[in-house]
């Protein structure tokens, strides 16, 4: 697969599986979308691989996840390998020095999926998120661009807005991930709030299961809280993008609120005339700052 089709690739992957978050993309100038595209190419690529050998067992998902990292490493080496996102994501690693350490940590937490099922406590979903969330948001980071010096102090905001996007996630897809056979809201949460699994395979939200989305609910928009803080830190160019993501995830949170906390009786959707009004709202910011970071200082022509 040539560069081009391989970001192609990333591209679509992109728009089909995270709308609001390709939405947000669109605000970006051209040249950083792709390489966002690509890493969020490379992360929905490893995941479909892990569920599409679902029917094989822990062993043949762990097989599937160490043929990615084989062929991620021959690629990293300069090798051609046959992998759609693999040409795309490897550019943009190299383009922007994306640390390994980060790419790891997100494969180890693909590969605590084939294992772990249940998060005992709310430290140990957040060590589960440091890979699988925080991570994606240590790689996007470098894309993105920090003003000087400031590369460092973004990070913890980066790693804040991961863990918001994913806590997030969790709670609009309870009914969903059970049926995977997998619980992410912690079991002392669920015995907290006398919460039991057979509650929620049930179908019906029960008081306890509200009391419990809106607890883990309050936790998230602590983590977008926290993370805001670094939009500051970002180069003009890329703020309106993650405004308008921290808002349309955000706003998933406001959906199952509106609902009364009931996230199993329907997926919890921003509708499309709110995700409209937010993409519109921030278009004349990031017009305005791609145009700025454009222009060639006098004497530099």
């Amino acid at each position: 697969m040539t560069l081009t089709a391989s970001y192609e690739h990333c591209r679509r992957l992109n728009a089909r599986h995270g709308r609001s978050f390709y939405l947000a993309t669109l605000l970006l100038p051209a040249w950083k979308r792709r390489h966002v595209h690509a890493l969020y190419g490379f992360a929905r690529h490893v995941d479909d691989i892990v569920d599409e050998y679902e029917a094989t067992g822990a062993e043949g998902r762990a097989a599937a996840l160490d043929q990615v990292k084989g062929r991620l490493d021959a690629a990293l080496a300069g090798e051609h390998v046959r992998d759609p996102v693999l040409p795309a994501f490897v550019h943009t690693v190299r383009s922007f020095d994306v640390e390994r350490e980060d790419i790891d940590a997100f494969l180890e937490s693909m590969r605590a999926d084939l294992t772990v099922t249940r998060y005992a406590t709310y430290d140990d979903l957040l060590a589960y998120m440091e890979g699988s969330a925080a991570a994606i948001g240590l790689m996007m980071l470098p894309v993105l661009e920090t003003l000087p010096g400031a590369g460092r102090t973004a990070r913890e905001p980066a790693r804040e807005l991961g863990r918001a996007f994913q806590l997030t996630n969790f709670l609009r897809d309870v009914a969903e991930d059970l049926g995977r056979g997998r619980v992410y809201l912690p079991t002392n949460d669920l015995k907290r709030f006398g919460v039991t699994e057979d509650d929620l395979a049930s179908g019906t939200c029960t008081p306890g299961i509200r009391e419990l989305v809106a607890f883990e609910a309050g936790r998230a928009r602590e983590h977008y809280g926290r993370a805001l803080e670094g939009v500051k830190l970002l180069v003009p160019s890329s703020r309106p993008c993650i405004r308008a993501a921290h808002e349309l995830y955000g706003g998933i949170l406001d959906e199952i609120e509106a609902a009364g906390h009931d996230v199993l009786a329907a997926r919890a959707r921003v509708p499309r005339h709110r995700r409209a009004v937010i993409y519109a709202r921030h278009l004349l910011a990031a017009s305005a700052a791609g145009r700025a970071e454009r222009r060639v200082p006098a004497g530099m022509a």
